[in-house]
């Protein structure tokens, strides 16, 4: 049997079901294969959207068109903001999600979506044609069944399941996540198109029977009781008094670390049975263990996986130890004398793919059309897959209708960001978003990311029009609160003193800017409220908190945005894709081999290479120069 679609999605995990929404939404025929329709969009490991950096992830999703904000908003089961003790920059929000909901949601949001197909089926094989270019172009994908389906792009999301084995003790077995089928015929395909491959691992705790857990034992844990949503979609108001599921806290014994010293041997990982490379950022237990042998007690987090749902989850108790030793060890743990383990925890490995082997566009150099999203290209994370999903299918789209890619650079987005580490650096381990990894944390926050994404997502197509026009409002009420906040004067007052004191904040004794005052550390929009007798009656909070950080973080935001201009000059200097960098005089051997085989877009690309120093940078600019000096004589050196 043979069928036709403009571009096909491999794999419907969370990149896999952001590449095809994007594509079908840009208007392209779409096929989305999986090989469970029971499991699209499913959430193996832990069962939350968001977290430290993730959620800001989330945020730009939802800024550019994309779907997981609204998934997640729809069954949130309880929301907390991280590190609100810090600067606004790295405060993310995380939420409790009903992993059987989200999966409902996304499926039936895929089979709504016009233009979009959803087949169960393997991919084993991808075949090529020759160009006049002599880079091969994807042309077709055969199933397991027999089936071809002709194409004219595809997006490979296969996330743990391809190639997937899993480990548990002395036991291991070829199987994808959760106890579904692996992609297992489909390496060997990729292999011949000359990708890079690599294995890479990861890890998943148990799931226990809820109602044998003594919760009075835990430390219970509640959410937010008024939180903001993830999409701008999502009605502000529709998370007021919130009543969430609480999860809780446990800590591990001297009794588990016993337990766990004592069999270390048959962990699968320290037996050698496991030779993959996992997560630095999510050891399991026994790596912490051995690791901090000199920490007392690790903390776990307990959280639901659902509303009606009777399993819990295990945060921070992944293990590849056998399935009597996990029963010691959970049972070791205060409150789980008496638990149940309904799925043991397991390593999985998997392949995926070396991401310098693809462009910024997340096309693959070696074949034409093909494009890699999420644990293919070496991330992990839902949210870290699915930002790359709806690039990897926005630009498959966009090519294919011969409009300008959708490229965004770091001082853009934390998915700039995530995109270019892969593409550019490399990385040697599943890859995790964390708000270090960006140098413009106060530019990119959670707050502003439809200011900075959504006209980027209208440019492309991927911004309905119902979604513009409530960003246009928003947009100019953040702009009309910041205006009034800095052309407010406060006057001295008995009143407007006895406020600063109670705030620990020094009396004035002339009147002063409220945009003064709210950059005052102590000080706030909330505490200042009685003293502000010009503020708006109906002032979304999202509009109020946007403008106070704002204008807060004023001179900051100031100096990074300065920062991003010089670094854009970089950008805008591109290079020639065929330019053998061998030739350049000056340049140093070991820069000159990462430079060829990256083959950087631009000097600001080429800078950010591991092994390009910035001698080498330099000897670029000069090249440029004279380069362009030789194309137009009469500008001269200072061309």
């Amino acid at each position: 049997m043979t069928h036709s679609a403009d571009i096909a999605v491999i794999g419907a995990g969370h990149a896999g079901v952001e590449a095809a929404l994007a594509a079908a939404r840009l208007g392209l025929d779409t096929v989305l294969f999986t090989l469970s329709l029971d499991a699209v969009a499913n959430m193996p490991c832990n069962p939350s959207i968001g977290g430290t950096a993730k959620g800001h992830l989330v945020y730009e999703i939802d800024a550019l068109g994309g779907e997981m904000g609204l998934a997640a908003d729809a069954v949130t089961l309880q929301s907390r903001t991280l590190n609100t003790g810090k600067g606004a920059a790295v405060r993310s929000k995380r939420v409790q999600a009903d992993r059987l909901a989200y999966r409902a949601y996304m499926k039936h949001k895929l089979e709504k979506t016009p233009r979009l197909r959803l087949v169960q089926a393997e991919i084993v094989s991808v075949e090529t044609e020759e160009t006049a270019g002599g880079r091969p172009r994807v042309s077709a994908l055969l199933t397991r069944l027999g089936e071809r389906w002709n194409v004219r792009a595809a997006v490979i999301a296969t996330g743990t399941y391809l190639g997937g084995r899993i480990h548990v003790g002395e036991t291991s077995c070829e199987s994808g996540p959760d106890g579904q089928l692996p992609a297992a015929g489909l390496t060997a395909s990729l292999s011949s198109l000359r990708l890079s491959l690599r294995r890479f691992k990861t890890g998943t705790p148990q799931r226990i029977d809820r109602r044998t857990v003594d919760f009075s034992l835990l430390e219970r844990q509640d959410g937010e009781r008024s939180p903001l949503p993830f999409s701008r979609l999502t009605p502000e108001d529709a998370f007021e008094n919130f009543t969430g599921v609480p999860c809780h806290i446990v800590y591990t014994t001297a009794e588990t670390h016993r337990i766990i010293r004592e069999n270390l041997s048959r962990s699968a990982m320290y037996a050698g049975r496991i030779h993959a490379v996992g997560p630095r950022y999510c050891p399991s237990i026994e790596d912490k263990i051995v690791r901090f042998a000199d920490k007392e007690r690790h903390q776990l987090f307990v959280e639901p996986t659902g509303r009606e749902d009777g399993e819990l989850y295990l945060q921070g108790f992944s293990t590849s130890m056998p399935a009597e030793v996990q029963y010691e060890m959970v049972r070791s743990l205060p409150g789980f004398s008496a638990a149940h383990i309904t799925r043991f925890a397991y390593a999985i490995e998997y392949d995926c793919a070396d991401p310098t082997g693809l462009f910024p566009t997340l096309e693959t150099k070696a074949v034409a059309g093909l494009y890699g999203a999420g644990q293919f290209n070496g991330s992990s994370g839902y949210e870290e897959a699915a930002a790359q999903g709806l690039v990897a299918g926005a630009n498959a789209a966009l090519a294919l209708l011969g409009r300008p890619p959708l490229i965004l650079p770091r001082s853009s987005s934390y998915i700039g960001t995530l995109i270019d580490d892969l593409v550019t650096k490399g990385t040697s381990e599943p890859y995790r978003m964390m708000t270090s990894r960006s140098e413009f944390r106060l530019l990119l926050r959670q707050d502003n990311a439809d200011f900075r994404l959504t006209p980027v997502g209208r440019a492309c197509g991927l911004v309905s029009d119902g979604r513009w026009e409530r960003f246009s409002g928003r947009l100019a009420a953040e702009r009309a609160e910041e205006e009034r906040i800095r052309r407010t004067v406060i006057a001295p007052s008995e009143e407007v003193n006895a406020l600063l004191a109670a705030n620990g904040s020094a009396p004035i004794a002339t009147g002063v800017r409220l945009a003064d005052l709210y950059r005052r550390p102590e000080l706030d929009a909330d505490k200042l409220a009685p003293i502000d007798k010009t503020a708006p009656a109906s002032l979304p909070r999202s509009v109020r908190e946007s403008a106070e950080t704002a204008i807060k973080y004023e001179g900051y935001i100031q100096k990074e945005e300065e920062e991003a201009a010089r670094l854009k000059r970089l950008e805008d200097l591109l290079l020639p894709d065929s330019l053998d960098y061998r030739e350049i005089a000056g340049l140093r051997l070991e820069a000159a081999e990462k430079l060829s085989r990256i083959r950087p877009a631009s000097v600001g690309q080429a800078s950010r290479i591991s092994g390009v120093s910035p001698a080498d940078v330099t000897v670029l600019l000069i090249w440029l120069r004279r380069r362009k000096a030789d194309r137009d004589p009469e500008k001269g050196e200072n061309a």
